[in-house]
């Protein structure tokens, strides 16, 4: 399942999950306390026909020994709604014929503790069935409701890698006759043929890299050598920018990633630090606590926050190169932070070893 699905996926099933269990939980929560309450009800109506037989002087003989009963004198009056629940008995004042007399009532709570405590865990246990339910029916409805998308986003990969298919045979046809245009004498120092070529290769980039993105969805992971990879990207933008001095200070940094994918990530960043660097300027590579360093000596970013967006473009760019390295760098775990001032930038990549 590619990124975008999966996170489409979770937003819908947690939305709808999210919203179905709390409705069941505040359910089950004003069920549980509206029953107890109907408990307590209960409680007080036993203690006044406990009462009432008491007065009668006829005690029945299913009022056991969780009864029993004082008289008290009081004070003051007290109210006829009056109900105490203590920690081991209810109780219960109701006036005698006599002026602030009272038959006091009792009655243990142990019975209905026993049946608060089997409420709670039958209420708990019909939660979390209906839990475990409305999970399963939020996955069916959130795979349900993605179909159609994934239909559509299954058509556009297949347009897309059959439109990169069929450019693959122009551009390499291109590359070719310009190379051998650059081995005629009198096309070798031409200005136009050098501005051709870049754009050829900015053509080519564009080509490679939705290749590869395209790919995103079968990666193959395996062990790698950063500096080796650098050496290569640097090796092809050398032929490409000769005015720009490479330097490279790169240690060995083993990782395990996707070799294309981590290819291309590098020569996006290394591409602009030599497309928009300043006259004869410079590139410096190197590894520092196991992050991978890009320098360039340009002017700088204007907003660095923003050049992950895909809307997003400087200096007649696409936009779209570091957007695609924002998307492979998701996909292998990559942190890339990014430092820029007016004598240049840096690009940090930071892998998960």
């Amino acid at each position: 399942m590619h990124q975008h699905k999966k996170v489409a996926f979770l937003k819908f099933f947690i939305t709808y999950f999210v919203s179905v269990a709390l409705l069941i939980l505040v359910a089950g929560f004003f069920y549980f306390n509206q029953t107890k309450e109907h408990f307590l009800k209960a409680e007080e109506f036993l203690l006044i026909k406990y009462a009432r037989y008491i007065k009668m002087q006829d005690a029945p003989n299913d009022f056991t020994s969780d009864y029993h009963h004082e008289y008290v004198t009081l004070s003051a009056h007290t109210e006829i709604t009056n109900f105490s629940v203590e920690e081991k008995e209810f109780s219960k004042l109701l006036p005698m014929h006599k002026k602030l007399r009272y038959l006091k009532v009792y009655k243990s709570k142990e019975n209905y503790d026993a049946r608060v405590y089997d409420l709670k865990l039958k209420v708990i246990a019909l939660q979390a069935f209906l839990l475990l339910l409305f999970a399963y029916l939020s996955y069916l409805l959130a795979k349900s409701a993605l179909k159609p998308l994934e239909e559509s986003i299954n058509t556009l990969d297949k347009f897309a890698k059959d439109l990169i298919h069929d450019l693959n045979t122009p551009v390499t046809s291109i590359k070719l006759n310009m190379k051998l245009l650059k081995k005629l004498p009198e096309f070798s120092s031409n200005s136009a043929l050098l501005r051709l070529n870049k754009s050829v290769h900015n053509i080519s980039e564009l080509h490679e890299n939705l290749t590869i993105l395209l790919q995103e969805e079968t990666f193959q992971i395996e062990e790698l050598k950063i500096c080796e990879i650098v050496d290569e990207v640097v090796q092809m933008q050398q032929q490409i920018y000769p005015e720009i001095a490479f330097t490279r200070e790169c240690s060995e940094l083993n990782v395990r990633l996707n070799k294309n994918a981590t290819k291309q990530i590098l020569q996006n960043i290394i591409s602009n630090a030599c497309k928009y660097n300043s006259k004869n300027g410079s590139v410096k590579i190197y590894v520092k606590e196991k992050k991978l360093y890009i320098e360039d000596s340009g002017g700088g970013i204007k907003e660095p926050s923003r050049i992950f967006e895909r809307s997003y473009s400087e200096e007649n760019s696409s936009g779209i190169g570091l957007d695609i390295v924002k998307r492979l760098a998701a996909a292998m775990d990559i942190k890339i932070a990014v430092n820029s001032s007016d004598k240049g930038s840096c690009f940090i990549l930071e892998f998960n070893i």
